[in-house]
């Protein structure tokens, strides 16, 4: 049997030294949904940087940038973190520079485990086929918001998680693990409006993002599994 964690925040992943483990990587609002998305459309490449410094040097460059920070789009930005924004001929076959304020740090912090893998709920189907498939220990990261649990992170970890589970390859004894799965077998039905109270939710309302909001709450309109590895996203081939 192949064992199931879930990490609440990139601040407690120092806890997780599992280098052999799969990293699924999650920032539902918006980050992986939006690349997700991205390669669904054709991009060739991601590369993922920290700072708003590094994303303008690649801009200089000739890149195509997409960039936020507090989910607002930067003024030098060609792309914000919406994923409707990449549905559009525009990044087909092209490299893409990507800095956001939550999804990138967690992504580069996973860097050194044996697969980092980018999960959404566009493709969590597809996602909990290759993890049955491939038959390794997981841990999903939840990006979260500046350190801090975010609802909607936990709710992806705990459908992955069961989906995984139902399986019976998977198990695990966390209470993290149960408590994510019970908090998705209350929100499966109405996914959106379980998260209506949601801060980030609420943050992104404000920022008139509402369409951003139901586009990443929906499920498997993707096939596409991007994976992070030698500071690069790209398709993975399976």
């Amino acid at each position: 049997m192949n064992n199931i964690d879930i990490c609440i925040s990139p601040e407690l992943f120092h806890l997780f030294p599992q280098k052999e483990s799969v990293v699924v990587v999650v920032d539902i609002l918006r980050a992986t949904s939006s690349i997700c998305a991205a390669f669904h459309s054709g991009v060739d490449k991601i590369i993922p940087v920290e700072t708003l410094d590094k994303a303008r040097e690649y801009k200089e460059k000739g890149y195509l940038v997409a960039a936020e920070r507090d989910g607002a789009l930067v003024d030098f930005a060609d792309f914000g973190n919406s994923p409707k924004k990449f549905s559009t001929n525009k990044i087909e076959c092209k490299t893409l520079v990507f800095s956001s304020t939550n999804g990138t740090p967690a992504i580069k912090k996973a860097e050194s485990y044996k697969e980092v893998l980018i999960g959404s709920f566009l493709n969590i189907d597809s996602l909990s086929s290759y993890l049955y498939k491939s038959k390794n220990d997981i841990i999903i990261l939840c990006s979260g918001w500046k350190g801090n649990f975010s609802m909607e992170d936990i709710l992806f970890a705990g459908a992955l998680a069961e989906s995984l589970i139902k399986t019976n390859t998977f198990l695990s004894v966390k209470d993290v693990v149960q408590a994510a799965v019970l908090l998705w077998d209350n929100a499966k039905n109405s996914i959106y409006s379980f998260l209506d109270a949601a801060e980030h939710v609420d943050r992104l309302r404000k920022l008139g993002a509402e369409d951003d909001i139901k586009f990443c709450l929906q499920k498997n309109d993707f096939i596409e599994i991007p994976v992070f590895k030698a500071g690069l996203i790209s398709k993975l081939s399976f």
